[in-house]
């Protein structure tokens, strides 16, 4: 993992591979942003003007290299774009802070050290900056040649070493914002490394194992429900899922409990660790990145531990439910009816609408313990992709109030998310002549159909939303800002944040 660290040293003095400087997109051409007035003075106050000339405009994700003045203990000087250049006494939010970190990071791949000289106002742009910066560099070459020794086949290693130049080391908040930025980004990253798992390497019980290993480094309860627990308790949802694989599915609670809590905070995660579409079998072209029908599991798993990582003042309780949905003479088949862990029964119309299947199960086990909110996170349909595009998720709740913290918090954080509605219209489509409910309704609207679906299984008087991430979870395309090629995290921080604001008491 790059280190993260902080100092006042000035840019001119520091030995480093690289110093990186933010350049703003302004009226006039490219304007040096604040942070980099020593390297502008080293170019006698013209920087910006050598920037234009090299093609500079100081767009957003722009990155244009110079050599380092006369005098410099770094040989670099590396500008990354902010885009506009915000209005007088405005400063840069942390999401272009973010994206500029991430950017530059990505850049200085096979660099050891670089120094940023980003324009950081106070705290909370050091957090931002930082956790960008480590986003950035991700990489995940474990199935590469020589594993990760990037160096012996011939590759780049991620950048080693982030300095924050204008961060106060000794200062409290600047301290706690790059402590939480390190904790959050590494179990982001322990997502990303989650979803990027060919599923051959990661079925059910190798996800659980990884579980309670985190659990007991961290200090958390765990527990896992095998194919025998599950049979015996009733969860007819996640053995249906799981029942045409070779490899059994599990449920896994894991808990942090603090102290000092007066809220618990319930999260859900969707892990089908790999979705053929099972008897209803996905076409040629579907298949093949259907190991990241996890990244709700993920994304719960990272959150939870983060919590811990974090000291949060609220109980935080993951569930993860897990499972791979394969064609079989043993598999569930369209037409077939389960009993549900909650006693309803649900006659499952499409096999391939599975993950909605198991998380009912996972949802009414976390309502039993009556938390004050559950929130639970899927890779859940392709109508949400189709609705809001690669980028963005889906917001669903029972409670607008909770529906629009959820969102805002998720802005908060640089995750791009949109309120959703659950249209009571389209409940009756799934009603069934053989059973209680049916697993499929209205085609179109069929995100916020599976929302409903869901709704069915939250316990009376608890708040709770479902958040598709079935768009942002994967990354099919280039990397862009801190957001690599292949899993992305998605949900990590929104969730991290929830669990802040309940901690807090700001969510009620």
């Amino acid at each position: 993992m790059t280190a993260l660290t902080l100092s006042t040293a000035a840019a001119p003095g520091l030995r480093a591979d690289a110093i990186v400087i933010g350049v703003a997109k302004g009226t006039k051409g490219p304007v040096v942003a604040p942070g980099a007035e020593s390297v502008d003075k080293a170019y006698d106050g013209r920087l910006a003007g050598v920037l234009e000339t090299l093609g500079a405009s100081g767009a957003e994700g722009e990155v244009t290299k110079l050599p380092a003045p006369s005098g410099f203990k770094a040989p670099l000087v590396l500008a990354v774009g902010l885009g506009a250049e915000p209005e007088k006494d405005a400063g840069y939010d942390g999401e272009a802070l973010r994206r500029a970190a991430g950017v530059a990071a990505r850049a200085l791949a096979g660099t050891k050290k670089a120094a940023f000289a980003l324009p950081l106002v106070d705290a909370a742009d050091a957090g931002a900056a930082g956790e960008g910066a480590l986003l950035g560099a991700y990489s995940f070459d474990t199935y590469k040649e020589n594993g990760k020794d990037a160096k012996a086949r011939g590759g780049k290693a991620p950048l080693a070493e982030v300095v924050l130049l204008g961060g106060k080391p000794r200062d409290r908040a600047f301290k706690a914002a790059v402590e939480r930025a390190a904790a959050v980004a590494e179990e982001l990253n322990r997502a990303r490394d989650l979803v990027n798992t060919p599923p051959n390497d990661l079925n059910p019980a190798a996800f659980a194992a990884i579980a309670q290993d985190a659990a007991k480094a961290n200090g958390l309860k765990i527990q896992v429900l095998d194919e025998k627990a599950l049979a015996k308790g009733g969860y007819g949802g996640i053995l249906g899922v799981g029942a045409g694989s070779a490899s059994a599915p599990r449920l896994v609670k894991l808990s942090y409990t603090s102290p000092k809590a007066k809220k618990h905070l319930a999260l859900v995660g969707k892990g089908i660790t790999y979705d053929s579409g099972g008897i209803s079998l996905k076409p040629a072209g579907h298949n093949e990145t259907m190991k990241c029908d996890m990244s709700g599991a993920a994304a719960v798993f990272a959150a939870v531990v983060a919590a811990a990582r974090l000291g949060l003042e609220v109980n935080v309780t993951g569930w993860l439910a897990l499972a791979e949905n394969m064609p079989s003479g043993s598999a569930t088949r369209p037409g077939d009816v389960l009993r549900m862990f909650s006693g309803k029964t649900v006659e499952v119309l499409n096999t391939d609408a599975e993950g909605r299947l198991v998380l009912a199960d996972a949802l009414w086990a976390a309502s039993l313990e009556k938390p004050d909110a559950i929130v639970d996170v899927a890779t859940l349909t392709g109508a949400m992709v189709l609705a809001l595009g690669n980028r963005t998720f889906g917001v669903m709740a029972n409670d607008d109030a909770f529906r629009t913290a959820i969102h805002e918090a998720a802005e908060e954080v640089g995750e791009e998310a949109w309120p959703m509605p659950l249209p009571e219209h389209l409940r009756k489509g799934m009603d069934s002549p053989t059973a209680d409910i049916a697993n499929m309704g209205e085609r179109m609207g069929g995100g916020l159909v599976a929302g409903l679906f869901l709704r069915e299984f939250i316990g009376e008087g608890i708040t709770w939303a479902h958040l598709d991430i079935a768009g942002p979870a994967f990354n099919e395309g280039g990397p862009f800002g801190y957001t690599p090629k292949g899993g992305t995290g998605s949900a990590v921080r929104t969730l991290v944040r929830l669990a802040e604001l309940t901690a807090a008491g700001d969510l009620g």
